[in-house]
């Protein structure tokens, strides 16, 4: 989760920043950056929405609750419905998935030293006189130890916003303090070591189905998924004690459960989810960054991963997207990224445009590279006190796209206690409020795009960021699309230093093209109508034709070795070009998981893995998954290839570049080496 001291990523491209974008409600503003003088255009982009390259249908945008519902779901109604329409309304960030913390909470005798909001009350009731030392009086079969009043505040939240909420999430940041080994919700005394004791794991499992059964009930809402960690394999989470023996810190709920035992909670979970009254299925695990996320998922044995119904991945580390990305279509799972935030600033400010384009762009490499069902923020309201100079850090921090006091009474009024937004807000807003659930996102060529198809199919949004301090002509080419009506238009909304979500004139396109310019330090939303369908010859990969596959690492092609069966690396041969030529067949799967078989040309053998190994086989006709192959890209013209069978991918060995080298399988690691341009050679 949020708020372990991370090192600011700074966009060096952006200069300072712009005039003042504005705060709502604010009693206060920080003082503005002017922004600089304008300069001439820089380089034009021309990007190319693609939709023969498609994903599922789009989910939506989620926000964990946590923290600020606990801080504010008793503050005054008018405070609270200022926040509820930023977050969930039509005209705020309008979100439609919400993740609802099933709290672990310190023994009785604990005085609060998490931060504020951070102490989110379990759903256990201690008899009178328990303190930290009793560990063993909770049974998740006696009523009599639960509350089931327990966290108001929360779940205020989850009365209000049930109407606006499409898929619900439980979660859990730590065990009750009576199942860990340290006897605090904060982590291990040595946060590298696992939290949850060995001889908990059932009463875990138990206690995270027994608070979703009771909350799906007392609200009348149908929770769809369960993850029981959160970033588990870090070091993020440690108790440390002071010279009394009480507790200092860390500062929030966590827990440090290694994959061995993640294995073992998520086997004791899936049947006692089975016999519960809840339909929810369990989800996992919320690692801090994909690299770890793929650790951890390597390690699950097959009858665990069976037992995940959805992978959920945080992209705080942006390393190895791409990995997680096929390890989701090998295993045939929805894939979310369920948490993310960051400051992408340097000291709070609300019109500083640097945080707004940092997150624009997190989000569209995010939507390229994971190819995600969902896309949640940690929480996108913030502690003010905190995050001002002197909270966090010395000079203050933009998380959250939202910031009020988490102190305020029920005195307070929308004066006292005021609610800002930061840049933040306006640039996400160009995403929540026109990539909307239902949509299917499609790959397109430029890293500072994204773009989506309407669920009618019958138009399309690009948004793009443009990070620079000086404006960029943007050409959208849509070309690939099936079907472009002479009346097409393109109407840009503009989220900039001058304004946010500011929609202009709609552009004529013409010869399926339109020209726009777009600011300096802006995100836009281009609102695409009189588009649909596929043009025939817009994919990179077509049925029945036929393709060079050319290393991106070493530049030479897959080819059949001198045996007949292993994979190799040569440099193209036109001359003779036996063995390097691969025709492509599509047998089954739809969307961007699409299977294919691939043939080579002249000895009518195909690609498969047998054995632990890359074969060229004679295609008999049979037809398995391990001579199936799903294929991914990013966009850039090259793609891998995901075996159905066992998840690796084609990997020339060593990551070598020599004439020759052997070409092997290995998981998904988003290794250049793993990755193939496609040329077609069907009319050569």
């Amino acid at each position: 989760m949020a708020h372990r001291t991370r090192k600011r990523r700074l966009l060096g491209a952006i200069g300072v920043t712009a005039v003042a974008t504005g705060t709502i409600l604010a009693t206060t503003t920080l003082p503005a950056a002017h922004a600089e003088p304008a300069r001439a255009a820089a380089a034009g982009v021309t990007v190319r929405p693609d939709p023969s390259y498609s994903g599922e249908r789009f989910e939506g945008w989620g926000t964990s609750l946590v923290w600020f519902a606990n801080a504010t779901g008793d503050y005054p109604p008018a405070i609270r419905e200022k926040l509820y329409k930023l977050l969930f309304g039509d005209d705020g960030l309008a979100l439609n998935i919400a993740r609802y913390n099933i709290g672990g909470g310190n023994a009785p005798d604990v005085k609060d030293y998490l931060r504020a909001g951070g102490a989110v009350e379990g759903w256990w009731k201690a008899p009178a006189g328990t303190t930290r030392e009793d560990v063993d009086w909770w049974d998740a079969d006696d009523p009599g130890d639960w509350n089931k009043h327990a966290d108001k505040t929360q779940r205020w939240w989850v009365d209000r916003i049930k109407k606006d909420i499409t898929h619900w999430e439980t979660f859990s940041n730590s065990p009750p303090w009576f199942m860990t080994e340290s006897g605090y919700v904060s982590g291990n005394f040595d946060a590298g070591k696992d939290q949850l004791k060995p001889g908990s794991v059932e009463d875990f499992a138990k206690y995270l189905v027994g608070a979703t059964e009771r909350l799906e009930k007392a609200h009348g809402i149908k929770v769809d998924t369960l993850d029981p960690f959160n970033e588990p394999n870090t070091d993020y989470w440690g108790t440390k004690l002071g010279p009394d023996g009480e507790p200092v810190g860390g500062r929030q709920e966590g827990a440090h459960i290694g994959p061995e035992l993640q294995q073992k909670v998520i086997r004791a979970l899936g049947p006692v989810l089975e016999k519960s009254r809840s339909h929810a299925e369990i989800s996992a695990m919320d690692e801090t960054n994909p690299g770890t996320f793929a650790t951890n998922w390597n390690s699950y044995p097959q009858d665990v991963r069976d037992l995940v119904a959805q992978m959920n991945v945080h992209t705080y580390g942006t390393g190895q997207r791409t990995t997680v990305r096929d390890l989701a279509k090998a295993a045939d799972k929805p894939l979310w990224m369920s948490e993310v935030e960051g400051d992408w600033g340097d000291g709070q400010s609300f019109t500083d445009m640097r945080p707004g384009l940092g997150l624009a762009q997190r989000i569209v490499d995010d939507l390229r590279e994971l190819e995600p069902k969902a896309w949640v923020f940690w929480q996108p309201v913030e502690d003010y006190d905190n995050m001002k100079p002197g909270g966090e850090s010395a000079k203050g921090g933009n998380w959250g796209e939202i910031q009020l006091p988490f102190s305020c009474t029920s005195k307070d009024t929308l004066k006292t206690c005021p609610v800002y937004t930061n840049t933040k807000f306006d640039t996400a807003r160009n995403f929540t409020h026109f990539i909307r659930p239902g949509d299917r996102l499609i790959k397109t060529n430029d890293t500072s795009s994204t773009a989506a198809v309407s669920r009618k199919g019958d138009a399309a949004t690009v948004v793009h960021v443009n990070s620079a301090t000086e404006a960029r002509e943007v050409t959208l080419d849509l070309s690939k699309f099936g079907r472009v009506s002479s009346r097409a238009t393109v109407t840009p909304v503009v989220t900039s230093p001058d304004g946010k979500l500011e929609k202009q004139r709609p552009v004529r396109v013409t010869g399926k093209q339109a020209t726009l310019t777009v600011p300096a330090q802006s995100v836009t939303s281009f609102l695409v109508k009189g588009v649909a369908g596929v043009a025939k010859d817009a994919a990179e990969l077509r049925e029945g034709h036929t393709y060079r596959l050319t290393g991106a690492q070493s530049g030479k092609d897959l080819t059949i070795a001198g045996n007949g069966t292993g994979l190799v690396i040569r440099s193209a041969n036109a001359a003779d070009p036996a063995g390097q030529q691969w025709r492509v067949e599509q047998v089954r799967g739809k969307d961007n998981r699409k299977r294919y078989v691939l043939t080579e040309t002249a000895t009518d053998k195909r690609l498969a893995i047998r054995d632990g190994a890359l074969v060229a086989e004679p295609d008999e006709g049979r037809r398995d998954a391990a001579a199936e192959w799903i294929t991914s890209t990013t966009g850039d013209g090259t793609w891998t290839l995901v075996n159905a069978a066992t998840g690796q991918l084609p990997d020339v060995s060593g990551q070598s570049t020599n004439e020759g080298a052997s070409v092997g399988v290995w998981q998904p690691n988003s290794g250049a080496n793993q990755r193939w341009k496609v040329t077609d050679v069907t009319n050569s």
